[in-house]
């Protein structure tokens, strides 16, 4: 019988593949870009706002500005990397999920969750203005932990 010891492997780097990723989306892959990337892709879908991306680049010893990570959410949203959904005047979360679909905001958590796109029916939409198309309904349904 013998002993073998296995070795843990390091997970592969998405880095070439999110390099390409942000090329298609006609963003240099700058070496801050690529790292918010990864921050950001690693994982499953989520909503983050750019204080709590700022923790997590922190977190990870990647040295980055708050003001860069504002201009950089900004940037993958502009080239459809991300969605915002803005909560009120002075919050946003980012969705890595892309795909049309709806949220709850949970007020005393401060976080998102999502809605599939066929759990809110409408019966109609008002006309858009003349020269306008509806591009899409963002719901976000505020909630709270209900008291007592």
């Amino acid at each position: 019988m013998s002993d073998r010891t296995q070795t843990a492997r390091p997970l592969p780097s998405r880095k070439p593949c999110l390099t390409a990723v942000l090329r298609m989306a006609g963003l240099r892959p700058t070496r801050q870009r690529v790292a918010l990337a990864e921050l950001l892709f690693g994982g499953p879908h989520r909503h983050v706002s750019a204080e709590q991306l700022h923790g997590e680049a922190n977190d990870a010893s990647v040295n980055v500005s708050l003001a860069t990570i504002y201009n950089t959410l900004h940037q993958f949203h502009e080239a459809g990397l991300l969605r915002e959904v803005a909560v009120d005047a002075s919050r946003s979360y980012f969705d890595t999920d892309t795909s049309d679909h709806h949220h709850f905001y949970v007020e005393d958590e401060q976080r998102m969750i999502d809605i599939p796109a066929a759990s809110v029916e409408f019966k109609s939409l008002p006309q858009a203005p003349r020269g306008m198309v509806v591009s899409h309904v963002d719901v976000v349904i505020r909630v709270r932990k209900q008291q007592g």
